[in-house]
């Protein structure tokens, strides 16, 4: 038996086992990640917004990552920053217009700034219903400075505060020389956080990377789904090309070969109709159960226009319905809100 092989039947085992234990714990394993930290409350991704999960309860923060040019790390949702800083005042003649994973994009964009640049810059809010009073007032941090405030907030709280940490359009940063990978590797080494063991989660909505870090580390790795679509990288592959085909179960096992878990929309696991009218649930759970993944779903939010009308205002319902159906995570931007509901269970 190869190395390859002999690490693949260790990596099956282990999540079978994991699997094994979170039946018999129960809830009391579900995990709460703060969705670009506290992001119904604060400016996303910025520290402020981190540091706020993690004192709400989040057992996670989950900073997306974009390379600035010179190859360094920072948290933005996109590499699109026109629409989470105030990069169009400082900066107006940088704007420019890019093709990003095949789609045509106007505005500014993290890799034409200097780590420097990116420094000079404050954020705000993305969403036009949300509360725009901090705006300006927060920087926009790199990942060294995430997971060095997660460690800090370890020791403030006395538990565990996690990273769960998302690659952003990886093949279009390899493609223009600025690999995310090795700067993430690098920035969790330096900071001991380089195992197993470690409160770690790394997570794409591609997939060749994904197998490429598989060989590199022994981090637990995400597979994201979506909807809709698929991972840019597999537009030309023979199989797997959509979301909908991984998430069958010939789609599960390949991503058992090389990942811990899925990342699910949570429409995949709960579906509702164009209305928001809900529909019975999947048995995507169970099936990715089966083959020892576990299944994190994404993205529970309070404002009203993300809230199904089946919840009837409660928010707190869909999280009840979730914790039913056996998850073994939540994204949130209200980690006060998943507190309040799963931690009299954990």
């Amino acid at each position: 038996m190869s190395p390859a092989s002999s690490s693949c039947l260790k990596r099956g085992s282990a999540a079978i086992l994991a699997m094994l234990m979170g039946v018999a714990a129960g809830a009391q394993q579900l995990l709460i990640i703060g969705h670009r930290g506290a992001s119904g409350h604060r400016p996303e991704h910025t520290l402020e917004s981190y540091r706020l999960a993690a004192q709400m309860g989040a057992d996670y923060i989950e900073p997306d990552l974009v390379s600035t040019r010179d190859g360094v790390l920072v948290a933005r949702h996109e590499n699109e920053i026109g629409s989470t800083t105030d990069v169009a005042t400082k900066f107006p003649d940088r704007k420019t217009t890019k093709s990003v994973d095949g789609v045509e994009i106007s505005g500014w964009f993290s890799e034409d700034f200097t780590l420097a640049e990116i420094r000079t810059l404050r954020a705000r809010e993305r969403l036009s219903a949300r509360s725009q009073a901090f705006d300006g007032r927060f920087a926009v941090p790199t990942f060294d400075e995430v997971v060095a405030l997660a460690q800090a907030l370890e020791r403030e709280l006395g538990r565990t505060v996690g990273v769960y940490a998302e690659t952003k359009h990886p093949s279009y940063f390899s493609g223009i020389g600025l690999l995310l990978e090795p700067p993430l590797l690098e920035t969790l080494e330096r900071h001991g956080w380089n195992d197993r063991r470690a409160p770690v989660f790394i997570q794409s909505f591609e997939t060749s990377n994904l197998r490429d870090l598989r060989t590199q580390t022994e981090l637990r790795l995400i597979q994201l789904l979506d909807e809709r679509g698929g991972p840019w990288d597999r537009r030309t592959a023979e199989s797997f090309r959509t979301y909908a085909e991984l998430a069958t179960d010939a789609g599960l096992r390949d991503i058992a070969m090389y990942a811990d878990g899925i990342g699910a929309n949570r429409r995949l696991i709960v579906p509702a109709d164009e209305k928001g009218t809900l529909r019975p649930p999947t048995d995507l759970v169970s099936r990715a159960h089966r083959l020892g993944l576990l299944v994190h779903v994404w993205t529970l939010r309070s404002d009203p226009p993300f809230l199904s009308p089946d919840y009837r205002g409660r928010p707190e319902a869909e999280y009840e319905q979730f914790r039913d159906l056996g998850v073994d995570g939540i994204f949130t931007d209200f980690p006060d809100v998943a507190v309040r509901v799963l931690k009299p269970l954990r």
